[in-house]
């Protein structure tokens, strides 16, 4: 028989923000993520050849407290696309990935911040 370990587990923001990255990426209608700003320069890194440096959270910030987590997604529009029905599969998915973790999720905030080709 094995003798339980005790000690502790934390998972960084950077951890969350690249799995709720990934889930919101895959969400139809979402066409980039992050504002204006977080694209400008992700376009500048790709152009001098960076083209990983600042994609792994890319408009996607986490705050993590007592074990829960909030999560906040900024995210660029395709055309044509019902804002409502976007945003809400966001949600969805980012919860489910990270619940997937362990992770308890006490809200994902969706900002959708432009509209692509528009």
């Amino acid at each position: 028989m094995s003798e339980a370990v005790s000690g502790t587990t934390s998972v960084s923001s950077e951890v969350v923000e690249k799995i709720a990255v990934a889930a919101a990426r895959a969400v139809p209608g979402v066409a980039d993520l992050g504002g204006d700003t977080a694209r400008f320069v992700n376009t500048m890194l790709d152009k001098v050849g960076l083209t990983e440096v600042g994609d792994a959270s890319r408009g996607v910030s986490a705050k993590i407290a007592d074990g829960n987590v909030t999560v906040s997604v900024v995210l660029v529009l395709e055309a044509g696309r019902v804002v409502a029905e976007v945003t809400s599969e966001v949600q969805r998915k980012v919860t489910e990935a990270l619940t997937g973790y362990g992770l308890k999720v006490l809200a994902v905030n969706v900002n959708v911040d432009d509209i692509a080709g528009v």
